[in-house]
């Protein structure tokens, strides 16, 4: 077991793999920004980070405390406004890659950032959508960033705020594949403190791609921190972070721990 780098580190490492040259990413804040800068400075400097709500292909000094954080412009060549990015590129299907996060997912890939509990009565209330919603109906692929605990895999969302492969139907009493509900797109992976899930391409159902083993990682642990039978068969472990990786995350992208709490 390697204690040199956290879950949290190689979460983030994870989820900037999965990005690439000429893509058009669309982050968030917290850890999407972080993993977003992280893919930029070091395996994809010509991928094109979107925010939504300052700048265009921007690469930050100085890791932005949120989406308008007036530090995120740094060489960017445009400051569009939220309407430009989340209508003029997100609704034109012209992002390759959202970031989307949430209290729960469930084996689609659907996602609940609304409430615990029925909506009328619930337990407890989260946020809401904000632009989650839009995200997941029309960007090309969603990766999904979410610490991973029975509580949050769970087998149905209790609500869907951001929807994945199956949806509810709206009669509230069956399962429909998003296409057939208009929506195009869908979830990528599912990157967690434990490892990659991604989705089968024929039922759709999340499986385990790869998992952490330098850290100590089973895939007994997965399968014991989620909350319904997932498929195991096809993991690997995922290589540990590089030395380039480390120094960038921890010396250029975030040195303050502002997200990754050193």
């Amino acid at each position: 077991m390697n204690s040199d780098y956290s879950h949290l580190e190689m979460m983030v490492i994870a989820a900037s793999r999965l990005l690439s040259d000429h893509q058009k990413v669309l982050v968030g804040t917290g850890i999407p920004l972080v993993a977003g800068a992280l893919a930029k400075k070091t395996h994809a400097r010509k991928m094109k980070m979107l925010m939504e709500a300052v700048a265009y292909d921007c690469d930050p000094e100085s890791l932005p405390f949120c989406v308008a954080d007036p530090r995120a412009v740094y060489q960017t060549k445009w400051l569009p406004t939220p309407v430009e990015v989340m209508g003029q590129y997100l609704q034109g299907g012209d992002i390759d890659f959202g970031f989307l996060g949430g209290a729960q997912v469930d084996k689609f890939g659907n996602l609940n950032s609304t409430c615990i509990g029925t909506y009328q009565k619930p337990r407890k209330r989260f946020e809401g959508s904000g632009g989650a919603s839009d995200i997941a109906l029309m960007a090309k692929n969603t990766i999904i960033i979410m610490s991973h605990e029975k509580r949050r895999f769970v087998d149905a969302v209790d609500f869907i705020t951001s929807p994945g492969w199956y949806c509810r139907s709206l009669d509230g009493r069956s399962r429909m594949m998003r296409s057939e509900m208009g929506m195009a797109g869908g979830p990528y992976a599912v990157v967690s403190t434990l490892g990659v899930m991604k989705f089968d391409e024929v039922s759709k159902l999340m499986y385990v791609d790869s998992y952490f083993e330098d850290l100590g990682v089973e895939l007994a642990t997965i399968e014991q921190e989620t909350g319904f039978a997932i498929d195991v068969s096809r993991a690997r472990p995922l290589p540990p972070p590089t030395h380039l990786e480390l120094e960038t995350l921890r010396t250029k992208v975030d040195p303050e721990g502002i997200y990754m709490k050193y």
